[in-house]
């Protein structure tokens, strides 16, 4: 696996070696999914002495009421994000769309993108519907750069160790009865964070990738 992950991000790890880290840093978009429940009991942490048992969290109830949050950032924000409708997952057709979505989205909201002539590069994961043959070829089209990581490695995926991490204290003791409240408290909390907030999380990337 280790061999796989440079060989893979050769070019990516060149870059952290060699350049500035603001040379590339803002180039990178990151994306994930997020289950997002409708009943969301109070998150607690217990500290106990060593050798002894935790206390249990209480966890959303997987059966529940649920829907899927889709999600791509960079070091400014929020570029793109889908609340899927409850029961609807993320299949090939659906990320391949996506990705026509967010890159609609990215000439409209980082159009200096284009007068500098850089290039995405795509942070994302390996599941099946990300790294299917049309959504690769529609990556190339692109001519976005993908930068993937190593399968249950959250430790090096932004959305999962910055921004999901957040959300799911902020999500403690919140109960939705609607689709659409949901989506407003979605929205709002996305409004509510400070750049600094997005930045933070992109800008944690060399420290944390120097440690794999």
């Amino acid at each position: 696996m280790k061999d796989k992950w440079k060989t893979k991000n050769s070019s990516v790890k060149c870059c952290f070696n060699g350049m500035k880290e603001s040379l590339f840093l803002h180039r990178i978009v990151t994306g994930n999914e997020k289950w997002t429940y409708f009943e969301n009991p109070k998150c607690t942490k217990s500290w106990v002495d060593p050798g002894q048992p935790s206390t249990l969290t209480a966890r959303p109830d997987r059966l529940g009421k649920k829907t899927m949050l889709c999600v791509w950032w960079d070091q400014e924000g929020v570029v793109y994000y889908e609340l899927l409708k409850p029961g609807e997952t993320v299949n090939t057709d659906c990320y391949q769309q996506q990705i026509t979505n967010l890159n609609q989205a990215l000439i409209i909201k980082r159009a200096e993108w284009a007068r500098r002539h850089s290039k995405v590069i795509l942070l994302h994961d390996d599941t099946p519907s990300h790294t299917s043959k049309p959504v690769k070829d529609t990556l190339k089209d692109l001519a976005w750069e993908v930068l993937t990581h190593p399968l249950y490695s959250p430790d090096l995926a932004p959305s999962d160790y910055h921004l999901f991490q957040s959300m799911a204290h902020t999500l403690s003791e919140q109960h939705f009865k609607t689709y659409k409240e949901v989506e407003n408290w979605v929205s709002e909390w996305f409004a509510s964070k400070q750049e600094k907030f997005y930045w933070d999380g992109i800008h944690k990337l060399p420290e944390r990738w120097g440690n794999v």
